[in-house]
């Protein structure tokens, strides 16, 4: 194998030895969406399905009286799930179900809610030693794309600790600098930190663990304990 293609959110911050990042693909979209059976009355109670601790303990934050729901397994899995299931809807993130075109018409974004962190980016790996990989892959690196999603994986890497935890960020371009967002939240979604920054484009490096620390400074070292002591029970 001389190089492998990835849903960049998947992918560990920390790469094995002697595997690099090649490329980062421009970001299609990165928004989650909600796949309904009709529009919700959120209301009401609601169950609402979702594998990621992330989009429960923001689902939960927004609407405390709705249930939530574990769904695994791939995208067609998941959408057939919720097909057979008495479920309100399932949380997706819209760009993997237009990759495979399988975007159904009955769906809300969820502009409210922060994604992982790069989530819409595709990354491209190959071997630290192959030059010829790694001069080819360059030539499909998306230098935008590229420089946000280091950022908020710099967030997402200097937060976790190797603890997976209800945690979002989004790096956005504007103009000649970075508006980043990011949070981190309780596993029912009531306590969460966040914080929200700007950063020239020149003084990008560190940025992603400078808002990190932030958000640790500020009571998510508390909160990082009570997350990993309620997921070890």
């Amino acid at each position: 194998v001389d190089i492998a293609v990835h849903s960049m959110k998947d992918v560990p911050t920390a790469l094995p030895i002697g595997i690099v990042q090649a490329a980062v693909l421009k970001r299609a979209a990165t928004e989650d969406i909600l796949v309904h059976k009709g529009a919700p009355d959120y209301k009401q109670p609601c169950t609402i399905a979702t594998g990621s601790l992330r989009r429960q303990a923001q689902w939960l934050n927004r609407y405390p009286n709705h249930q939530t729901t574990d769904l695994r397994g791939n995208v067609n899995t998941r959408l057939q799930k919720l097909e057979d299931s008495d479920w309100t809807g399932a949380i997706f993130a819209k760009a993997g179900l237009e990759r495979i075109e399988v975007l159904p018409e009955n769906y809300e974004v969820l502009d409210w809610m922060l994604p992982a962190p790069a989530q819409g980016a595709m990354l491209i790996v190959a071997m630290e030693e192959d030059q010829f990989c790694l001069e080819a892959c360059a030539t499909l690196n998306h230098k935008p794309t590229a420089l946000c999603t280091y950022i908020e994986r710099e967030f997402l890497k200097t937060l976790e600790g190797g603890c997976t935890a209800p945690i979002g960020a989004l790096a956005e371009e504007i103009g000649d600098d970075i508006r980043f967002r990011g949070v981190l939240f309780s596993l029912d979604g009531a306590p969460n930190i966040k914080v929200e920054q700007v950063v020239s484009k020149a003084n990008a490096v560190g940025f992603g663990t400078d808002c990190a620390l932030d958000i640790l400074d500020d009571g998510g070292r508390e909160l990082m304990k009570e997350i990993k002591s309620s997921l070890k029970k």
